[in-house]
């Protein structure tokens, strides 16, 4: 992954056994000096045909006549079967259009805005052309330099947070002059190819690498002429790829290794459509087996006909493209019944070489699933890489919906006897609740608040102290993916370097005690009190899906990933983390009087300050619009109130009565946003509104985080993006009270077996590359795509999403399904 962003992958095959002077000088795959994608090693012939079929009684088809159709026969057929033939030819279809045949983790570089006005201070100082004359200024470092194009002065790059890289003397120069110079250039990838030359901006808005259009002119005035000038160092770009294409890529991906190649029921590739890997690495996880519930309920046995599965009798041909169980049970059918697997592989599967054949029968490109899925959403429906955590919870969201359309329709049974409680929900196998125990600081009272099911553990990384987010502009230290046999990816040094957090450190850090400033309690007549929370599982679901935070904003409030090695055994127990509720001798707080407990201390409504409310007034506001205002803001902040009154003055219930309850939130479908996050995030990142945060919380959960990164995703077409999300909430009332049901929880006891593994390769999860890794029969398999083989050294310590099955449920598959 390295240095840029990802649009996103090709057929996720590639080679990278030559050497990188022969083939690899870019990362990506598909494209000019990049990785070979297998469609690279063949030519396509395309050759058209007009046939006569004929039918008999038995239904059986048979070929009466086959006409070549070229340019030189087409004009004898008639005009409607040529102009027909022609349409057939030329139609760009889904697969033209979805398919896309290379990938690349490299962002354009963009011309530095500062480029063109750049302060050039006429000092006098010249450059050598000879490199031998070339160190650092402040410590006399002889490697890694960068020159100050405003002031000639020279000096090293970054230093690693682990202390590696340069002497930093280029930075801190930058800084002790007033960041007033931000651009320099890497000496030595100078040369005649102005365009090879590594130039970076330390300016804070652009903080990485750039184009200079007018270098040449920049470097002629400090005596170097760039048609003298050799290149002598490698520039970011060749570092990056030179350990990306023996580190991050292979890791993940097992490339390199001599990977043994199968397939069956259950072990069957999915072509990747072009930025499709995170669907398929879903798909597999879901879909292929290891959650037999799922398999059971959509698939059909090894070596059934893939159409047997009752779902799809119940659907009309032409409604099948747009049912969701019917795309589902068709794609998981094909999954498990092995009838699309290609013929006995090869012994080994190396890097030259394909795992799956080229033959289009035993190809399954997910099209009409991925299409279907994404259709209405803001980010799935596009083309571009996507999180895969966030699909695998918004396909289980439309899963659920389309079951409970299906239950009301009679095309989903419950296949036990007793059928009173409906049919269970997908979600239900991963659903687990919490409860949060809540100590009111000033008088130590205790509220006990179980929280609804959620579906994906998200932990966060308690990184070491000495982790720090610095990167050097020369050679950022890779977020590699390695494989669990490091030993065979990485030097003693490289792995010194990347710290490792054990899975139990994530967990402690989950249930650990920790304070809520300004939450309201009612038996203090909601006066504000600060509380210690601390949450507890009160379930234990069949399959625990959790997520790994590997990526964070840093102090720029952009995302970076975490180098960091996630110790994660493969049993695990959480015994220890169940809630036992209320205990006797404790001071239990008064029962709330809202309906929703578990969100009334955040969301009830604030008092009014009478005082605040007369501030507003006098500016000229009416008191409906002032009280709107600062129940807002949370009751008694004038100046905020003032803020938000400028951002929706101009609504149309601005001035209307607050309804009964003092909800102010004219959006109330969807999750509930707690105001709190929203006011940090107004505050800190400095250019969204308050209305545009509190539309990306309601789209990511309230994790602020998430949220960020989603605003910053969708800078290019905020308001859009924004419209296409109020849309989807304004939809169909149906689909709103579709799964209405309360979701039902499953438990038992808390200890787990690892079974599955989604792993990343890029700088943030909306770029980059999706691999799947599962527990087939005790055995680690492999889903790179269409390649599947057994797995040498499966990457668990650098998972993203981890599948782990309750052990007493191993073999008692929930019969429900």
């Amino acid at each position: 992954e390295g240095e840029g962003e990802g649009e996103g992958e090709g057929e996720g095959d590639y080679t990278s056994t030559a050497t990188l002077e022969e083939k690899v000088t870019k990362l990506g795959v598909g494209i000019d000096g990049g990785f070979k994608s297998s469609q690279d090693k063949f030519e396509t012939i395309s050759s058209y045909s007009i046939v006569i079929l004929a039918s008999d009684d038995q239904g059986s088809v048979s070929t009466v006549v086959e006409l070549p159709f070229d340019e030189t026969t087409k004009n004898d057929f008639p005009m409607n079967i040529t102009a027909s033939a022609e349409s057939v030819i030329h139609h760009t279809g889904v697969a033209t259009q979805q398919d896309l045949k290379a990938w690349e983790l490299d962002d354009e570089k963009v011309a530095s805005k500062y480029a063109e006005s750049l302060e050039f201070v006429d000092n006098g100082v010249k450059i050598s052309p000879n490199p031998k004359d070339w160190k650092c200024e402040k410590s006399g470092a002889t490697e890694n330099l960068w020159l100050n194009l405003s002031t000639g002065f020279i000096g090293g790059g970054r230093k690693n947070w682990d202390g590696s890289g340069g002497s930093n003397g280029a930075l801190d120069y930058y800084l002790e002059t007033g960041e007033k110079y931000p651009l320099v250039v890497k000496l030595g990838t100078i040369t005649e190819d102005i365009e090879t030359a590594d130039c970076f901006s330390y300016a804070k808005d652009e903080d990485g690498p750039v184009k200079i259009p007018n270098l040449t002119e920049l470097l002629q005035k400090r005596g170097i002429k760039v048609t003298n000038m050799k290149k002598t160092v490698k520039s970011t770009a060749e570092l990056e790829v030179e350990l990306n294409a023996n580190y991050a890529f292979d890791a993940i991906t097992e490339a390199g290794s001599k990977l043994v190649p199968v397939s069956g029921p259950g072990m069957q590739g999915l072509q990747n459509l072009g930025n499709s890997c995170y669907v398929n690495s879903i798909v597999q996880m879901l879909f292929s087996g290891v959650i037999s519930e799922l398999s059971s309920r959509y698939g059909v046995d090894a070596g059934e006909d893939v159409t047997s599965n009752s779902i799809l009798k119940t659907i009309g041909p032409k409604q099948a493209p747009d049912d969701l169980l019917c795309q589902v049970t068709k794609l998981t059918s094909a999954l498990t019944s092995g009838k699309f697997v290609p013929p006995t592989p090869r012994e080994e599967v190396d890097d030259d070489n394909d795992a799956t054949t080229m033959n289009p029968k035993y190809r399954l490109p997910p099209r009409m699933f991925k299409h279907l899925v994404g259709q209405g959403h803001v980010d799935f429906c596009t083309g571009q890489q996507q999180d895969a955590a966030q699909y695998l919870q918004y396909l289980l969201e439309k899963l659920d919906n389309a079951e409970a359309a299906g239950e009301r329709e009679g095309r989903l049974v419950n296949t036990e006897q007793n059928t009173a409680d409906g049919i269970s929900r997908s979600t239900s196998l991963f659903a687990y609740k919490t409860m949060s125990r809540l100590v009111c600081s000033l008088d130590n009272k205790i509220k006990y608040s179980e929280k609804q099911p959620e579906s994906i553990l998200s932990l966060r990384v308690p990184m070491p102290d000495n982790d720090s987010s610095s990167d050097p502009p020369d050679v950022k230290r890779q977020k590699s993916e390695v494989s669990g046999d490091e030993t065979k990816m990485e030097t003693n040094e490289e792995k010194g370097n990347i710290p490792t957090v054990t899975f139990q450190s994530c967990l402690d850090a989950w249930s650990a005690s920790h304070t809520i400033d300004g939450l309201r309690w009612s038996h203090l007549n909601d006066a504000a009190s600060s509380a210690t929370e601390q949450i507890r599982f009160v379930n234990f679901p069949r399959y625990l899906m959790v997520q790994i935070q590997r990526y964070e904003l840093g102090p720029d409030w952009t995302p970076r990933k975490l180098e960091v090695n996630i110790d994660v055994p493969n049993k695990i127990d959480l015994n220890f983390l169940k809630t036992n509720g209320p205990q006797d001798g404790e001071d239990i707080a008064p029962e709330e009087t809202t309906e929703n407990d578990s969100e009334a201390l955040v969301l009830s409504a604030p008092q009014i300050n009478e005082g605040a409310i007369g501030q507003l007034m006098d500016m000229g506001f009416s008191l409906n619009g002032c009280k709107r205002a600062l129940t807002a803001v949370g009751g008694s902040d004038a100046e905020a109130a003032m803020n938000w009154i400028f951002e929706h003055n101009s609504d149309p219930d601005f001035n209307d009565p607050i309804p009964e309850g003092g909800s102010n939130d004219r959006n109330s479908s969807g999750p509930a946003v707690d105001e709190n996050i929203v006011s940090s995030l107004v505050e800190n990142l400095g250019c969204f509104t308050s209305d545009q945060v509190r539309a990306a919380l309601k789209e990511c959960g309230g994790q602020a985080d998430r949220a960020a990164d989603w605003l910053f995703s969708h800078m290019d077409d905020l308001d859009g993006a924004i419209a296409m999300l109020h849309q989807k909430e304004a939809g169909p009332a149906s689909n709103a009270s579709s799964s209405s049901s309360p979701l039902s929880v499953e438990d038992g006891d808390g200890v787990y077996n690892l079974v599955g593994l989604v792993s990343h390769i890029g700088k943030n999860t909306g770029s980059g590359h999706y691999v799947a890794h599962l527990k087939k029969d005790g055995k680690w398999v492999i889903f790179n795509d269409e390649k599947v083989a057994l797995s040498e050294t499966p990457p668990i310590c650098h998972a993203y999403l981890y599948l782990f099955q309750r052990v007493d449920s191993i073999g008692s598959p929930n019969t429900s399904y």
